[in-house]
């Protein structure tokens, strides 16, 4: 009955009355009306173009209420508000929020939050009393005026055995897009957000949520009428087994007639739209960091940000040494010496350190003294990070942060969640608070989009849920295009929020010579193309893929690599189109870093550097050789003085990047003239 009800009220838009009430951005581009007929809708223009024709919203309860039928409006409100978030391990050091709101209360205990910021809109629910309620179902939609170009991430299915959306709930949120017309998606598959759609003048159109807390996450569905997207919920498990990956995931087995249990007055998940004029304008906007809770921590000075030299994705593969490499005490001294060498802030331990299988995180496999290679860490200056299984850290997670703590470990990267129902987001909240208490980092792996946590918790301080290149190492580029989808993800998936992509590969190859293994693995596209994506990405914790000894052989590109900042002052757009090529500068002082990369089609582009301000500047640019179509690791470093036009024009081979520092002309530079 409940969900013929909800099929109803999406129909209604197509008979409802005129807008009740109007809300403008500050700069007055964007419009959201508000209409109280039958049902509960909203609609949304941008400088005149439609972007939402009238969409419902609606929330059931298992006790036959429903928020949004019938609404009865018992006060109005509205408010505007201009002010600077402070956002240190950030892209920049701090957030302008400023939009309008307009705050409807209704009979029955509830009213919902209207927004309109100058780059999208957003909408809460909100509960008014303190009745404990359970949440049957959302109604979200999301419904456009044609048939516009979409570009999705479905949930990933490679068997196809996927059928149900109650087997699509249990994923990884990795995958690469889809970009078909909002008709041709398919109904039988379920995306994750966030998702983009692109509107007739060119505006983009990029749809999430934020501030998740006791919530099961979204998914849009098309459900093969028209051009609308609606929103589906995962239920609330009712039992769960321990099993999946080396019996390290929480599998859920039976599941609730509902989706949230909620008690108390309290707000709900944002709805969230950005809406810029052209794609690029999705690589700085802020929207899902405002729409976060403020901090909940009292200090923040402790949480460090930086590099990570990393393991797993090499295999541990260090050369050149008179001990066997391996999860061992002297291959974990090597990198952590190649982290000091070279400045990083950290080494990761990634699975293995613990006895596999065992679910016990206490249990250190017998040949690692992890507690000397803590301390020896620590003497160097380097800090240790812990891989763990959620199962299996959610075990004892207090008295894991706890022991590890008082080690000397710095933090935990937790994975396998490949969830994201009311249960799982409540463990990730908890895990944040908790680890906060030991002044432990977290890097969430198998992990939900980012929803504004990292700035309720800035020690959760980076997230996955990316199809990085620890996927390319075992996928072949017939089964997925990680180039096209290197420069679809920055417009996308990291507008939500940063994203551990874990790059840095130094073996480098173009289509015809790639290939998926285990040791020795390498990345699709050219050198320059990875250099460039420390700058093109935003990670706060930033991995350093690749083996010690690999960035030794190439030690201009790691000198690089080890000097680009992983928070920034300041973050500029300078070009881009979803799926063809993407440039970006970020400032940490004084100092600007671009990156730019290209699809498969080789590029020039001409970039406006009048940011610079004045004064005589050089360039430090790593950019592809001119056999870089043929063998990916070629490339050129050179240092010039920078013309008083701030123009800095690149070429790009295919599938190639370039990445640059300017720093003001009596800086120091890399490479010599």
């Amino acid at each position: 009955m409940i969900r013929k009800l909800f099929l109803s009220i999406a129909l209604l838009p197509l008979t409802v009355s005129a807008a009740d009430y109007r809300l403008t951005s500050p700069d007055g581009g964007i419009v959201l009306e508000v209409a109280c007929g039958d049902s509960l809708t909203y609609r949304v223009e941008a400088a005149g173009e439609i972007v939402f024709t009238p969409s419902p919203l609606a929330m059931t309860f298992t006790d036959g209420t429903v928020w949004g039928v019938q609404p009865k409006v018992v006060k109005k409100n509205y408010s505007e508000s201009d002010s600077q978030i402070p956002s240190p391990l950030y892209r920049k050091s701090s957030v302008r929020d400023r939009y309008k709101q307009l705050t409807l209360t209704f009979r029955g205990g509830y009213g919902v939050d209207f927004r309109a910021y100058d780059d999208g809109v957003a909408y809460r629910f909100f509960s008014l009393d303190d009745t404990p309620r359970t949440v049957t179902d959302e109604l979200v939609r999301f419904n456009f005026a044609a048939d516009h170009e979409a570009v999705v991430p479905y949930v990933l299915d490679r068997e196809g055995t996927k059928k149900t959306f109650a087997q699509q709930f249990n994923n990884s949120f990795e995958n690469v897009y889809t970009h078909a017309a909002l008709s041709e998606l398919d109904p039988q598959r379920l995306m994750f957000l966030p998702l983009a759609v692109r509107l007739p003048s060119g505006r983009a159109v990029c749809i999430t949520e934020a501030d998740l807390e006791s919530y099961p996450g979204m998914y849009l569905n098309h459900d093969g009428r028209g051009t609308s997207l609606r929103g589906v919920f995962p239920p609330c498990p009712k039992a769960t087994r321990t099993g999946g990956h080396n019996n390290i995931q929480r599998l859920v087995t039976e599941t609730e007639p509902y989706i949230a249990r909620i008690g108390g007055a309290r707000t709900f998940p944002w709805r969230a739209a950005a809406i810029v004029a052209e794609d690029a304008g999705l690589l700085d906007c802020d929207l899902v960091y405002r729409l976060g809770a403020p901090c909940r921590l009292n200090d923040t000075a402790w949480i460090r940000p930086g590099q990570t030299a990393w393991e797993w994705w090499n295999d541990w593969g260090v050369y050149g040494v008179d001990f066997k490499s391996g999860i061992n005490t002297e291959t974990y001294k090597h990198y952590i010496d190649f982290a000091a060498e070279y400045g990083l802030e950290y080494v990761l331990l990634d699975e293995g350190w613990s006895r596999i299988g065992t679910g016990d995180l206490y249990q250190v496999v017998p040949e690692l003294d992890l507690p000397e290679v803590v301390a020896y860490a620590n003497e160097k200056g380097v800090g240790v990070l812990l891989w763990a299984g959620y199962a299996a850290i959610d075990r004892d997670f207090e008295g894991i942060c706890r022991h590890y703590a008082a080690m000397g470990v710095k933090g935990f990267k937790i994975d396998f969640f490949d969830r994201d129902d009311q249960e799982l987001v409540e463990f990730v909240y908890h895990a944040a608070e908790t680890a906060a208490r030991y002044r432990l980092v977290l890097n969430l792996h198998g992990m939900y989009k980012p929803t504004g946590l990292q700035r309720t918790y800035p020690n959760l301080i980076n997230f996955e849920g990316v199809f990085g290149l620890e996927r390319v190492k075992w996928t072949s580029p017939e089964e997925a295009d990680p180039v096209l989808y290197d420069v679809t993800v920055p417009f996308i998936r990291q507008f939500a929020g940063p994203m551990d992509y874990t790059q840095g590969a130094m073996l480098n190859a173009n289509r015809k010579n790639f290939r998926a293994r285990t040791e020795e693995p390498m990345s699709l596209g050219t050198r320059c193309r990875q250099l460039a994506e420390y700058i093109v990405f935003e990670s706060p914790l930033a991995m350093l893929c690749d083996s010690p000894a690999k960035y030794r052989d190439a030690e201009e590109c790691a000198r690089f690599i080890a000097s680009v900042p992983t928070v920034w002052d300041q973050t500029r757009p300078l070009a881009g189109r979803i799926g063809e090529y993407v440039a970006t500068a970020r400032r940490k002082g004084r100092t600007w870093y671009l990156g730019g990369i290209t699809d498969w089609n080789a590029r020039t582009l001409t970039l406006d550097l009048g940011m610079l301000g004045e004064g005589d500047h050089a360039v430090t640019l790593f950019r592809d050789g001119v056999n870089a179509d043929r063998y990916a690791q070629d490339y050129k470093c050179e240092t010039f003085r920078l013309g008083t036009s701030r123009q800095l024009t690149v070429e790009m081979a295919p599938g190639g990047g370039f990445a640059a520092i300017i720093t003001p002309i009596n800086r120091q530079t890399l490479c010599d003239d």
